[in-house]
């Protein structure tokens, strides 16, 4: 296994912006910069042992610099919405940063995604890993408190992908935070094709902003059934037009009480398979809706709509402003923690 540095690139403020490589003894490789702490590239084998990477991303700064949908990204403060970009905590209400029409989004106009990280390899027992580190300051996008965020990207030995998420802060705040990866185990085609398991039978309904209106819904009988493997493509014509395609909250049956098991993706074309495990209570299943072949990937593929989904493993939105929903509440002498791994086994 193997941990490798490079310049990537520098930042408007001259800050420069390194890359790792992590590389395991099987030859998998995460590639992640401390810009956004995002991960870049993650190579993956397929059926006859090729390697092929499985997520969206750009080989320059440049691209990330001018702005991108997430890719790769770390969400946070709050990742996902928050409606109207307020919410009201121990009586005081606090508005944050408009950045998704009306709403709040993956945490404002310089969220976690645009934050420069620290960053520190670790050799550790399973696996290779680099543990990033980041201060949000207290009004930072509008949030209070100081929050200090640890993400760690470990590399395992069993070809897992494993992100572990920490937080602590000196005054109350909410906190949500995910990896805001964009899938395609197949390459340069759309993901219509690839075939979803999710372990949720229910779903959070939402408005024409994707606001949650509160509801806790079943997804039986709806194109939002994954509860047995089906294609992206077989039903997204039948989800309402103003979200084009799945960008939805599944509620997860293991109810965030520890590591379980969220998803199950396979692309027939590659034989690569994906699973998900997860402490959080709940997945945004999201199918690149909004791409539109103005961003070029690092082969020169053109992102279309449809060129990758993302599992982002998650709490409620806007649960700051939905009692029914589990909290996400972060009080000082406490500690947010969160684990996702995505697994790649052997391909058949």
């Amino acid at each position: 296994m193997s941990i490798q540095k490079i310049i990537f690139g520098k930042t408007a403020d001259g800050e420069v912006v390194d890359l790792y490589t992590l590389t395991n003894r099987k030859g998998m490789i995460a590639k992640i910069v401390t810009f956004g702490a995002i991960l870049t590239e993650l190579h993956v084998a397929d059926r006859n042992g090729k390697m092929g990477d499985v997520v969206l991303g750009f080989d320059n700064f440049e691209q990330y610099a001018k702005g991108h949908p997430f890719f790769g990204a770390i969400a946070g403060r709050y990742a996902n919405r928050i409606a109207k970009g307020k919410f009201t905590l121990d009586g005081k209400e606090y508005k944050l940063a408009i950045n998704n029409g009306p709403n709040h989004l993956h945490g404002g106009l310089k969220g976690f995604d645009k934050k420069h990280w620290k960053a520190e390899p670790l050799e550790t027992p399973d696996g290779p890993a680099l543990r990033l580190t980041c201060v949000s300051s207290d009004g930072d996008e509008g949030y209070p408190g100081n929050l200090n965020v640890t993400v760690t990207y470990t590399l395992t030995e069993k070809n897992e992908l494993r992100i572990d998420y920490t937080a602590t802060t000196d005054k109350s705040t909410p906190v949500n935070i995910t990896n805001h990866s964009y899938f395609n185990l197949a390459g340069e085609r759309d993901v219509l094709d690839h075939e979803v398991t999710l372990d949720a039978d229910n779903y959070t309904p939402v408005d024409e902003g994707l606001i949650p209106t509160g509801e806790i819904k079943s997804v039986n009988g709806t194109p939002l059934d994954f509860t047995k493997p089906k294609t992206i493509g077989r039903d997204i014509a039948e989800v309402p037009v103003y979200i084009k395609g799945y960008d939805h909250n599944f509620v997860l049956k293991s109810g965030g009480k520890g590591l379980a098991f969220c998803a199950r993706v396979s692309e027939p074309t590659s034989g690569r398979i994906m699973e998900v495990y997860t402490t959080e209570p709940a997945v945004q299943l999201y199918t690149g809706n909004n791409l539109n072949g103005s961003l070029t990937g690092i082969n020169g593929f053109k992102y279309e709509k449809y060129a990758g989904f993302c599992l982002e493993t998650q709490h409620f939105p806007d649960s700051p402003n939905h009692p029914n929903f589990p909290s996400t509440l972060l009080r000082p002498g406490e500690k947010f923690q969160s684990t996702t791994i995505y697994l790649f086994p052997d391909p058949k």
